[in-house]
């Protein structure tokens, strides 16, 4: 297995001289950090994800979580794992003091658990897992519940879950029927099931709480009538101690990829003993969850990055050491050579550093905006919310599907050995496979894409990007070797923006059905512009760097690498739009098509 998963130094430039933060170089930004200490954050985190995650990222594999007397049994180094996390700080990072926390700058949680994915996804989501449903706690709950659930989590000793799914209840969360009965001391009496719950049970903690929807009696049917509980497996008594909560583990998936951590099949109420406790309001259920799930979207994106990136860096090195084939021009009697010197082995490399890394500066993008929503000025912080907003689906789909071939190209670098367990590749392939269903699937990121996000406020989300575009672009011009680029970049804007309207006179003429039909079409072409313009930011500040007169040898080589990357995908990646667009202008097939097609 290749010792090598991250790239610390693009990590860096894409963090600090691309996407940029608020911490400056010298000094201290208003929440105490300072580039120089954002920088031994990560270099902490490089440390621990390398000693404690990466050397059981097979092993996790291998032997992937059982039931076991009524409790799941994981590998038996997540509990210190947890421990760890807990007690140096890690889970309550992005929290207040008050709470342990040190108010974590986005950008930066975002890069943490992007080294942590890269290094071993299965072990990074336990702990995001319990970040999310404390941060629902905290912004959403009474004091009396945040008292209760928040230390024994944000010190890892309690696991957290986002609990929505059901056997008849997928992603039409409108349809559930957990029920919640309201009991004289407050309280709610919960029934029901639940599925696909991520870490919903296993013995690396002493407790799990499941941040769960369900529907009070008598409330309004649909997602209107969605109410948010915290319930745990296990309860406290009047003296403090811990005792069944009537929830049982009926069955653990047995799963293609992502095999280190448990998901679960969940029991609820079996014995009419059930208890829940409401977080926030009643029947506002489903807006408060929006919050975990928006967050889960913009992780399970950096997630498929960082295990596309792990699958990059193992077959490059790969690519460097195994000797096969002679260059063409060398004849039959030419020595062997590494296979990185072969024109499509580059070709594949250069494809998969184009994917991982364009994503990977989009998501960090994000985590900017997402900042700015609460720290900016405040008349810019609606359009850093909406700009978040439109972009969370792509930021979300981008690395998933496309990772899913980036993964793919990987195993083809490596042949034969690729598809075999000797390399870890074939494992990273099958990790990604999860990441377009996970969080609500790709199709459903197109039409919130395309029915929801671009539409909202009368399309100013989309405006507000076209500006952020123009910006980049603008930067772009003052680099010469770049103005193809700002060019091509201008075109395919022009040709979403065209789609878009011609969408909307879809939308008005026939409804709409054919509307959203092709959303997921839209989806990748929206993303693919969108990775675009991370790319010619990633370019211009490359070719700024390299107009200095001192720079050292290896950040010559790293930035003239950027350049190289940067116009590969422009010349292999961004054209595919044109065959999109013509697709997105034809009227969509599936409306056409007779269910006889759908016979045997």
């Amino acid at each position: 297995m290749a010792n090598k998963f991250v790239s610390m130094r693009n990590l860096k430039f894409t963090l600090h001289e691309v996407v940029g933060t608020d911490a400056p170089a010298t000094g201290t930004s208003a929440n105490g950090h300072t580039r120089k200490s954002m920088d031994m954050v990560l270099d902490a985190a490089f440390d621990f994800a390398k000693k404690a995650l990466h050397p059981i990222f097979e092993e996790m594999d291998r032997n992937p979580p059982e039931l076991v007397d009524g409790t799941v049994a994981v590998h038996r180094d997540v509990r210190a794992i947890l421990e760890t996390l807990g007690k140096d700080g890690w889970i309550s990072a992005t929290f207040p003091q008050k709470w342990g926390g040190e108010d974590m700058p986005a950008s930066l949680l975002h890069a943490v658990y992007f080294i942590f994915a890269s290094a071993n996804y299965s072990a990074s989501v336990y702990s995001g897992l319990t970040m999310g449903a404390a941060n629902l706690i905290l912004t959403f709950g009474s004091d009396e519940l945040r008292n209760q659930f928040l230390p024994p989590m944000l010190e890892g000793k309690w696991q957290g879950t986002m609990a929505l799914t059901e056997p008849e209840a997928g992603s039409s969360l409108g349809d559930l029927t957990t029920s919640a009965t309201p009991m004289s001391d407050g309280t709610y009496r919960i029934k029901g099931e639940k599925i696909f719950i991520s870490a919903g049970d296993h013995d690396a903690v002493d407790n799990v709480v499941h941040l769960m929807l369900a529907r009070m009696d008598g409330a309004p049917a649909g997602v209107k009538g969605i109410s948010l509980f915290a319930v745990p497996k296990l309860r406290q008594n009047r003296d403090g101690e811990l005792t069944s909560n009537d929830v049982t583990v009926t069955q653990v998936f047995h799963k293609m990829g992502y095999r280190g951590a448990p998901i679960t099949a969940l029991a609820l109420g079996d014995r009419d003993d059930c208890t829940g406790y409401l977080v926030g309001e009643p029947n506002r259920g489903l807006s408060y969850m929006f919050q975990m799930m928006n967050g889960a979207r913009l992780e399970v994106g950096m997630g498929a990055t960082a295990i596309a990136t792990a699958a990059y860096h193992a077959a490059l090195d790969y690519a460097k050491n195994r000797k096969q084939g002679r260059r063409i021009t060398d004849g039959p009697g030419g020595a062997p050579v590494p296979i990185i010197e072969h024109q499509d082995v580059k070709r594949m490399l250069l494809f998969q550093r184009a994917i991982s890394e364009g994503a990977l500066c989009l998501i960090l993008q994000c985590s900017r905006y997402e900042e700015r929503m609460h720290t900016g000025p405040e008349e810019e912080r609606a359009d850093h919310k909406l700009l978040l907003e439109l972009l969370t689906p792509v930021a979300k789909t981008f690395p998933s599907e496309l990772g899913i071939h980036s993964t793919s190209a990987s195993i083809q670098c490596f042949g034969g050995y690729g598809y075999c367990e000797d390399f870890p590749v074939e494992q990273h392939f099958r990790d990604m496979r999860i990441h377009a269903i996970h969080e609500g699937t790709t199709g459903i990121q197109g039409m919130d894409l395309l029915g929801r996000k671009v539409m909202m406020k009368n399309g100013k989300a989309l405006q507000l990007l076209d500006r952020e575009m123009e910006a980049t672009m603008e930067q772009a011009k003052a680099c010469p070797e770049l103005l193809d680029h700002v060019q091509a970049l201008s075109d395919a804007k022009k040709a979403l923006a065209t789609t878009t309207m011609g969408l909307g006179s879809v939308a008005m003429e026939k409804g709409p059905e054919a509307f959203l039909a092709n959303a997921t079409v839209y989806l990748e072409l929206f993303g693919y512009v969108a990775v675009a313009w991370q790319w010619l930011a990633q370019m211009t500040v490359a070719s700024q760097k390299l107009s200095e007169q001192k720079i050292r040898t290896s950040d010559r080589l790293f930035y003239q690498g950027k350049l190289a990357v940067g116009r590969y995908y422009f010349t292999h990646e961004l054209p595919k739009t044109g065959p999109l667009s013509v697709t997105l202008t034809r009227p969509p097939v599936s409306l056409e098509t007779e269910t006889a097609c759908f016979t045997d």
